[in-house]
């Protein structure tokens, strides 16, 4: 039956199969493979964007199991959607905070309205959505937020101020609202990936390789450096962390900010 768990023999607690779980920015890169994995292990997943073709395709593929169209700064449209979602498969019990965006530029240069894009998508859109579902998780007793900020949320990075400041704020975030629902059932992490092969990370080397005229190979080059293991992180072991965070054995860990970068932040 769809919107119910099963117990494991781990404490009596609960696993995501037969949980509906929400995942923002589900169509593509980092949420799309959280949404499989989450899909794999028996939730019932529901991709939430902008562009409905990537979700579709999503449902299509048997990688999730609905998708909701909204743009997550818009809180109005948000919390229709996730109406929409429960309705349709039932009370909620995982949200994955996944839909983020980066822009570019130094700090002399950032125009307000690129900071107040960055923060609305990346810290604001993360608030909307959780007040949206925080009740629900609540009244049934167990739930799992997990966000997914960046390694910009655990130190600095140049000619991103805007998208580091938002990042810090979702692993504050975090943090407060692990101690407010501590007592509840319901955990809240964050994961931090580092550079991550994705289409978004793709668009980034884009602009640098047209600001700089450096092969993408030299780009390339320069972002794997960052990390310890000097390789990119793949979008499947950023999703084994949230899929970990929202099983049975995470229920004593709540206000974390997991780095998954190759030791770039201790």
């Amino acid at each position: 039956m769809l919107g119910c768990a099963r117990t494991t023999q781990a404490g009596g607690k609960m696993d995501p199969a037969g949980r509906h779980a929400l995942v923002t920015g589900g169509g593509r890169g980092i949420g799309a493979a959280i949404a499989r994995a989450l899909t794999a292990a028996g939730a019932v997943v529901t991709v939430l964007g902008r562009n409905p073709a990537p979700l579709a395709a999503m449902l299509a593929e048997g990688d999730a199991a609905g998708f909701a169209q909204a743009d997550v700064t818009d809180a109005a449209a948000l919390a229709a959607a996730v109406a929409r979602a429960e309705a349709a498969r039932g009370p909620l019990s995982i949200l994955v905070n996944n839909a983020g965006a980066v822009e570019t530029a130094p700090f002399g240069k950032l125009q307000r309205d690129a900071w107040d894009r960055m923060i609305a998508v990346n810290l604001t859109a993360v608030y909307q959505a959780t007040q949206a579902v925080l009740p629900g998780l609540l009244a049934g007793g167990w739930g799992r937020i997990v966000n997914v900020a960046s390694t910009a949320g655990l130190t600095g990075y140049p000619y991103v101020a805007a998208y580091v400041a938002a990042k810090h704020g979702v692993v504050g975030l975090t943090r407060a609202l692990a101690l407010e629902t501590a007592k509840s059932g319901v955990t809240v992490n964050a994961v931090c990936p580092g550079y991550t092969e994705t289409d978004l990370l793709a668009d980034s080397m884009a602009k640098v390789v047209a600001k700089t005229g450096k092969t993408e190979q030299e780009v390339r080059a320069t972002f794997a450096r960052s990390n310890p293991q000097g390789r990119l992180v793949a979008p499947e072991e950023v999703a084994a962390a949230v899929l970990f965070l929202c099983g049975p054995a995470s229920g004593a860990m709540t206000g974390q900010a997991i780095a998954v970068a190759g030791g770039e932040v201790m």
